[in-house]
C-alpha cells in the first residue's frame, strides 16, 4: 500500500540528536483510506450482539380444500413463504405447523393459544400444501400467519 518514491525521509531537525536513524513518514495512495476504514467498522461488529434465529418458516392460511360447492373443513390450504413448486414442497411434508392467536380470557398465565397440525401433502403445482390440524382451524384465521417448523426432520 505504500509507493517506494511516496516515503519521505527527514534527515534530522535542530531539535533531534543527530546519533538519532532518521524519521520515515509513509504516504497512502488515494483510494486506500476507505478500504482501511471499512476494514476498521467491520471489526467494531460486537460478537455478542446476536440476532435470535427463526426456527420456522413463515406460512398463510387460505382456507379449506373445497370444491364448487362441497367445503372439507378437515384440510386446510397452507402457503409457505418460499415454496414455488410441489418439489419444494416436498420437504415440508411431515413438518409442524402452530398458528398462534391471542384470546380475551387468561388461561395458565398468558392470553395466547397455538393450534397444532401436520403438513400432509402438496395441493397442485404452485407450492401450496393440504395440512391436517388437532381441531379444525376456525375461519377467522384465513389469511392469518402460521409457523411452519423445521421439525421433525429427517435429516
Amino acid at each position: 500500500w505504500l509507493k517506494a518514491s511516496s516515503a519521505r525521509v527527514s534527515a534530522g531537525s535542530p531539535s533531534r540528536d543527530p546519533r538519532a536513524p532518521p524519521q520515515v513518514q509513509l504516504v497512502r495512495m488515494a483510494g486506500e483510506k476507505k478500504q482501511i476504514a471499512g476494514a476498521a467498522a467491520r471489526k467494531r461488529v460486537k460478537k455478542g450482539t446476536k440476532q435470535p434465529v427463526r426456527l420456522y418458516a413463515k406460512g398463510v392460511i387460505l382456507g379449506y380444500k373445497r370444491s364448487k360447492s362441497n367445503s372439507y373443513a378437515n384440510t386446510t390450504l397452507v402457503k409457505i413463504d418460499g415454496v414455488r413448486t410441489k418439489e419444494h414442497a416436498k420437504w415440508y411434508f411431515g413438518k409442524r405447523i402452530a398458528y398462534v392467536y391471542k384470546a380475551k380470557k387468561e388461561v395458565n398465565g398468558s392470553k395466547f393459544r397455538v393450534l397444532w397440525g401436520k403438513v400432509r401433502r402438496a395441493h397442485g403445482n404452485s407450492g401450496v400444501v393440504r395440512t391436517k390440524w388437532s381441531k379444525n382451524v376456525p375461519p377467522r384465521a384465513f389469511g392469518a400467519a402460521c409457523r411452519v417448523m423445521m421439525y421433525p426432520s429427517s435429516q
